[in-house]
């Protein structure tokens, strides 16, 4: 705020200057309160000016209707790659949900692309009305145990840090890294203490002593919580928590349960993942706020989790409330139990009204972020997996609904002395294939509890490297799925004989689609539909799908280095007596 700025937000507080929007006769929800009550909302340029009965002037007055006004809506922590939408796509999807401001980590864009991948949301969220704060990815790669696209080490951070539109450090999922001193987390974990940045944290089970050592290097978050018990002993150590919601891991109902008068404070929303049929159909952080007070969380406890608890938790100056020197972002609801958001006002714009964008939306170039699959001479050939006599195998098994798996070993079907998948006891193969160096690695195993009988699906979205994955019934379909995805530059699809059934392209680094939210959705429909064409009952297969190759989840996972035993972390074998 200039000096010109700062002289007319006074005077307009003061009442003697006209505001630029008054909203006149709404019932406020203060957070700091907890109270509700009919009054003015004056606002000045990006500012709330005041809040009374006697501002009466503006250029632009708003009969509010007693509508209720409560802060503009904040996800404390999510990955916009996993919405498959491009920033300008999920800004238009998240807007009239309530959402002003956002926390992202662009970890999966980085995996693929490195700091042209950071460079490219930074400059996406430059452009677009929605707040946005960037946090610089701490574990790229994840692991050792696959081949991601790229690499950032401390020196990197060191430099990423120094751009003042990144807000911190992004969730640290190396936390053995952390407990066991391993000099490159603890430099990266450094660089962000110099700069005086948050850490975020990832730290799914870690308890005792271990959890002191991960909070004593300043690491001030998880969302990765399952349990009440588990959110309190974080809690009792000083750390706050974020609901996680999304698509995939949904934990409100159970860590609603923890919840009390004492330590709400430390509770905010995110979602993590969150994909665009679930953004079409149900909303974003105004769908937490649904549920949570459908299941008895007080509506103002609910929003204040949703607004200034998320903005004081995550150091977002001067927002997450409704009071003099706010940045003025503020949403109209018709009442605090279905949260239906009538207008929103971002940075004292508004931006959504009477059910539309009231804003200009701009795409920003992809191009440094396309092209990104890259395999090579690839050929069907490469998916032979010769037999071993008298050996049995290790065996992916899926848990339908979670990202674990389990492990089976049994014997696979063999012919002319190569395994082949067998839709009978639903054992079918699955692949990674490297797919950002053209390295020529192909990880070859089988997995349980797909259930494709006949046919393949193949995906360009593989956390957290983001190689491609396929499974299928024979090798030619798997490499006709594979085929597909790199002439439509990555996404999902769906390969039965010699025919693709159905594919959803997602061009910008094989993750992200710069088509409407609405058309992204559709096709993801159509993908999963036309997977139980060929057999698949998962609800959603191209997100178990995608889990296959995390190697930092339990018990057996895939990379293109072949099969992982996570809770050893190593690679292993696939044949086993």
């Amino acid at each position: 705020m200039d000096i010109k700025e700062l002289k007319r937000l006074i005077d307009v507080a003061s009442g003697r200057t006209e505001a630029d929007i008054l909203l006149k006769g709404c019932r406020l929800l203060n957070v700091f309160t907890g109270e509700i009550y009919t009054t003015n909302i004056a606002i000045s340029g990006k500012w709330v000016a005041g809040i009374s009965e006697n501002y009466s002037k503006a250029k632009i007055v708003k009969d509010c209707k007693s509508k209720f006004a409560i802060p503009g809506l904040i996800d404390s922590h999510i990955h916009i790659e996993s919405t498959m939408l491009s920033p300008r796509e999920f800004t238009r999807a998240v807007i009239p949900h309530g959402t002003t401001t956002v926390v992202i980590d662009p970890h999966e864009i980085a995996n693929v692309c490195g700091i042209a991948g950071i460079e490219y949301m930074l400059e996406a969220g430059k452009a677009l009305p929605l707040n946005f704060y960037v946090m610089a990815p701490s574990c790229v790669p994840a692991t050792d145990l696959e081949t991601s696209g790229a690499e950032i080490r401390s020196d990197d951070l060191v430099e990423l840090l120094k751009d003042t539109n990144i807000h911190g450090l992004g969730e640290l999922m190396n936390f053995p890294g952390v407990v066991f001193n391993v000099d490159d987390v603890i430099e990266k974990i450094t660089a962000a203490h110099q700069r005086g940045v948050l850490i975020d944290g990832h730290a799914p089970g870690l308890n005792g002593l271990p959890l002191n050592a991960y909070i004593c290097a300043g690491i001030y978050s998880d969302h990765e919580c399952s349990s009440p018990e588990e959110a309190l002993k974080k809690i009792r150590r000083g750390m706050n928590i974020f609901i996680r919601e999304g698509s995939g891991a949904r934990n409100l109902n159970e860590l609603l349960k923890a919840i009390t008068i004492e330590n709400y404070s430390n509770f905010s929303f995110a979602t993590d993942d969150r994909h665009p049929d679930d953004l079409k159909d149900n909303g974003h952080i105004d769908d937490i706020l649904r549920r949570a007070v459908s299941l008895g969380l007080p509506p103002i406890w609910a929003v204040k989790m949703a607004t200034v608890n998320a903005a004081r938790n995550l150091g977002l100056k001067m927002r997450g409330a409704i009071a003099p020197g706010y940045f003025a972002d503020i949403v109209l609801v018709e009442d605090l139990r279905n949260f239906e958001v009538c207008e929103v006002i971002i940075n004292g714009k508004l931006v959504y009204s009477d059910g539309t964008i009231q804003c200009d939306l701009k795409e920003i170039d992809s191009s440094s972020v396309n092209h990104t699959i890259n395999i090579g001479n690839f050929s069907q050939d490469l998916l032979k997996l010769e037999a071993v006599p008298d050996h049995k195998v290790n065996i992916i098994k899926v848990i339908e609904h979670q990202i674990v798996t389990e492990w089976m070993i049994d014997k696979p079907k063999v012919e002319n002395e190569l395994v082949v998948s067998d839709p009978e006891r639903d054992i079918i193969k699955i692949a990674v294939i490297e797919r950002h160096k053209a390295t020529g690695n192909i990880g070859i195993g089988l997995i349980h509890g797909l259930s494709i009988k006949d046919g393949a699906i193949a995906s360009s979205v593989a956390h957290d490297s983001h190689n491609i994955i396929t499974a299928g019934t024979s090798d030619r379909e798997m490499a006709l799925a594979i085929e597909h995805l790199r002439s439509i530059g990555g996404g999902f699809t769906v390969v039965k004989g010699d025919t693709v059934l159905a594919s959803c392209p997602l061009p910008i680094a094989g993750l992200m689609s710069e088509d409407s939210y609405e058309d992204v959705a559709d096709r993801l429909e159509e993908v999963i539909n036309a997977s139980k064409e060929i057999g698949i009952k998962l609800s959603n297969p191209f997100m178990t799908l995608s889990f296959m190759a995390l190697p930092v989840i339990p018990k057996l996972k895939i990379t293109d280095r072949g099969l992982v035993d996570v809770e050893r972390f190593k690679l292993i074998g696939l044949w086993t007596k």
